[in-house]
């Protein structure tokens, strides 16, 4: 197995040692071979060549390796003229690579914190269109600016058959066990997300088996906090699905929880959903566990369902038994590598 390893920037590379000590040792444990190659991306890419992923990269992901694990990339600082950030790589990649479906579990890990409700369910965020289409491509004077949201019949069906075979893949919401996609929208306000309501509609009288749910946009990011076990798959255009998939980090301990996978017909790619904390870099105080988390589940998608299981089994075992805990900003007490040896240790 080929796997591409994109370090990125601030803590990047930090995350991404830790995830290739622990998924080497994982493989070497499960007698899977794996080979990690080395891809340039990010804030640093931009300010030695002009471009923020290596030339020819998105054709070698597509042809040369089995899956793409990528560090959080992207710099404050490194911004192109018009104000946007220069080195980040989500339009590059999921456009480029037209991995369309951005998927985001949220759970809260035992030993964690206390919760009134269990927490475990997945976002799944359109990753092509919507408001993040006009990337690069918005106007702006000195007076206003405008960028454009844009909604396909074809982008709307194939993500939404996406969350409904996904629920079908899941035990169901915690409270009650059923299997539920909620289409998250603002169709009482904009047309586009009226379009994508009434697309998920047609969608779900093809699943009768899974219950079909709605909430507006901010209804959602409520219940989210307020009943968050009613939730299985929430399904929803990718500005929204950017937001409140952070909104959900933070009930589960931080953004240093959550991993996330870029899936496309053909190629996806992998990556922690937080950015890259430039200001804790280099001091062993960054969270691994999301990229840990985004290691195994690269290895679910490339087939390798058991080692991804033994890496989820040995970072759930690692808080359970309070051998990781976090401090109050969400960085982990005993440091990067302490997460990092804590996993190793209970790979077995």
């Amino acid at each position: 197995m080929r796997i591409a390893c994109i370090d990125g920037d601030g803590i990047g590379p930090e995350l991404m040692a830790s995830a290739r000590e622990v998924l080497g040792a994982a493989a070497e444990l499960d007698g899977l071979a794996v080979e990690f190659g080395a891809e340039a991306g990010g804030a640093g890419t931009y300010l030695e060549t002009g471009e923020p992923l290596a030339a020819g990269a998105v054709e070698r992901f597509r042809g040369e390796y089995d899956a793409v694990l990528k560090g959080p990339v992207g710099l404050p600082e490194v911004r192109k003229a018009d104000g946007t950030e220069a080195g980040v790589l989500g339009g590059v990649l999921r456009n480029g690579l037209d991995t369309y479906a951005n998927v985001r579990p949220v759970r809260l890990l035992p030993g964690v914190r206390d919760a009134a409700d269990p927490i475990d369910y997945v976002v799944v965020r359109e990753n092509t269109e919507g408001l993040y289409l006009s990337r690069g491509s918005g106007v702006r004077n000195e007076r206003a600016a405008s960028d454009q949201l844009l909604m396909t019949r074809v982008g709307v069906e194939r993500i939404v058959r996406f969350a409904f075979e996904t629920a079908r893949t899941r035990n169901g919401a915690p409270v009650d066990g059923v299997q539920r996609v909620t289409c998250v929208d603002k169709s009482n306000v904009l047309r586009s997300f009226a379009f994508f309501r009434d697309i998920f509609d047609e969608i779900a009288a093809d699943y009768p088996d899974v219950e079909a749910d709605h909430r507006y946009t901010d209804a959602a990011a409520h219940d989210l906090v307020a009943v968050p076990g009613h939730f299985d798959v929430l399904v929803t255009e990718n500005f929204v699905g950017d937001m409140l998939s952070d909104l959900g980090a933070a009930t589960v301990g931080g953004l240093g929880m959550c991993p996330s996978g870029n899936i496309g017909e053909t190629t996806a790619y992998f990556e922690p959903v937080h950015g890259s904390a430039p200001s804790i870099a280099g001091q062993d105080k960054a969270n691994p566990t999301s990229q840990l988390l985004t290691a195994a589940m690269l290895l679910d998608h490339v087939g390798a369902a058991d080692t991804a299981a033994r890496i989820t089994r040995a970072v759930e075992s690692a808080y359970a038994d309070r051998a990781v805990e976090l401090n109050p900003d969400g960085t982990p007490g005993c440091g990067t590598k302490g997460v990092t040896a804590a996993v190793l240790t209970r790979l077995r």
